[in-house]
């Protein structure tokens, strides 16, 4: 069942209308675990036992580790975390360690264990999130945290049929006290609600669909594009993921506000950072977030000295890399991202020891430098994000500079295929820049529409993308992650 889709929109009314007329908390809390289960069922119906499985193994181990002792809360933490890391590992890593373990020692047995894994192992969608989600909810638990009251209020937080897919990732104490609330929504709430979704469904349906179709046609063809066309797909491409990810996000913020749930934000304005750093605390904020608390904070953080900070900057980005995927695009891009955050983490040293350094980036031209020099960076490692293949990857970035496009491939895709020219992608391009510089700008002025406008703009929004969404729907991209 797909956000875009009319079933989704009564899915979501009925629901909402249902849970609304309800006037019992706990009856409330079984129509959304009800509703979930049979919103993944339209998608994955082969893997609700497994949701259910580890909903209740987790549930009953929180449970247990609050009232252990110091040395049960340890192994009982540990067990959670292999358990749910273990089923990670199994369902999406088999294939890429065999393949490794093959290629260094030469062993068959590598390739045929590979090759069948393959075959016959489907990841569950949301595998990666719903993991990271328990694996918080053990160690909040370990760390002091009350678990939840019972079962149901837990699988309620867990299964929520609006974050379930891809996010955000949510801990249970910012959610928990929301499913104690007994108030119905007012009317502002309703035009939030159903306009993040509007606004969502215009960057996905709109932006990032069409958007696919150029990269798709570029990336699948890079051997015969020329330098242009590369860094076009390139920027295309970035628009894409973000518009993708950041549009389903608000349609799931969206389906949320209307049942009285607000969920975390998880984009701020990425493309306009100034720096390495400053990107990653405004890209998949909650992914960020998770990071920080759960990895990087127990590793020792900053606080063994800048070798040390450097080492878990490192190991961070390779674990994000490793979460999305496992192909060595997706390592290539962990550690490129940790390249650059040791980086600046060392230019930021530097400016300590020389104070001078820091009135650098004060002038408005050395600000905007800051901004292009990170995006540079960021949108180089949508290469191998977007080409695992590492000789699609090399192949591409040798003909980003100084090459001419084959003399069929303008007529194949532009003429052809698209039936608009380079120069009418490059100002798209830019008018999406300037549409995002303006909300970025009333953003940070704290300029917004009044509800009345944002509800008067919804029809219009939605019709917009049943007209000029692309005839084939396209899946979002993370749930491949």
């Amino acid at each position: 069942m797909d956000f875009l889709s009319l079933d989704y929109a009564q899915f979501l009314i009925s629901i909402t209308i249902v849970y609304w007329l309800v006037p019992h908390q706990q009856i409330r809390l079984l129509i959304i675990l009800t509703a979930s289960l049979l919103f993944y069922s339209f998608i994955q119906v082969q893997y609700v036992w497994l949701l259910i499985v580890m909903l209740t193994i987790n549930f009953w181990l929180a449970g247990e580790i609050r009232k252990g002792n110091q040395f049960l809360k340890q192994w009982l933490l540990f067990v959670g975390i292999f358990f749910n890391v273990l089923l990670l590992f199994g369902f999406k890593y088999i294939p890429f360690v065999a393949t490794a373990i093959s290629n260094i020692t030469g062993l068959p047995v590598g390739s045929s264990l590979a090759i069948w894994a393959k075959a016959n192992i489907v990841p569950p969608i949301t595998l990666s999130f719903f993991v990271f989600e328990l694996i918080a909810y053990l160690i909040d638990t370990y760390r002091g945290n009350t678990p939840a009251r019972d079962f149901l209020s837990f699988a309620a937080y867990k299964l929520f049929f609006a974050k379930l897919l891809s996010g955000p990732i949510t801990r249970y104490q910012e959610f928990a006290p929301q499913l104690l609330t007994r108030s119905r929504p007012v009317l502002p709430d309703i035009a939030e609600g159903v306009w993040l979704f509007a606004f969502g469904a215009v960057k996905k349906g709109i932006v990032a669909d069409n958007m696919a179709r150029y990269v798709d046609l570029c990336f699948r063809n890079s051997e015969r594009a020329g330098s242009l066309d590369l860094w076009l797909a390139l920027i295309g491409y970035g628009i894409q993921i973000y518009c993708d990810f950041s549009g389903y996000i608000d349609m799931a913020r969206g389906s949320a506000l209307l049942l009285g749930f607000n969920l975390p934000q998880n984009f701020d304005f990425p493309y306009f950072s100034g720096s390495i750093s400053d990107f990653w605390r405004r890209w998949h904020m909650t992914l960020g977030a998770w990071m920080r608390n759960y990895l990087y904070i127990p590793l020792g953080g900053s606080r063994g000295g800048l070798w040390r900070t450097c080492l878990n900057l490192t190991i961070i980005m390779l674990v994000v890399g490793l979460w999305h995927g496992a192909n060595w695009g997706f390592i290539i891009w962990g550690l490129w991202h940790g390249g650059a955050l040791v980086t600046h983490r060392l230019w930021m040293e530097l400016c300590t020891v020389f104070e001078g350094l820091h009135k650098i980036w004060k002038p408005l031209p050395m600000q905007f430098l800051a901004i292009v020099i990170t995006q540079l960076v960021v949108f180089l490692g949508w290469i191998p994000f977007r080409l695992p293949n590492l000789t699609d990857t090399n192949m591409f970035l040798q003909r980003l500079w100084w090459h001419e496009s084959d003399p069929q491939f303008g007529v194949k895709i532009y003429v052809e295929s698209l039936g608009i020219s380079v120069g009418q992608i490059a100002l798209l391009m830019f008018g999406l820049f300037i549409l995002s510089l303006v909300a970025y700008r009333c953003d940070r002025a704290k300029w917004q529409l009044n509800w009345q406008v944002k509800l008067f703009l919804v029809p219009i929004s939605l019709f917009l993308v049943s007209i000029l969404s692309p005839d084939k729907k396209l899946p979002f991209i993370y749930f491949d992650f």
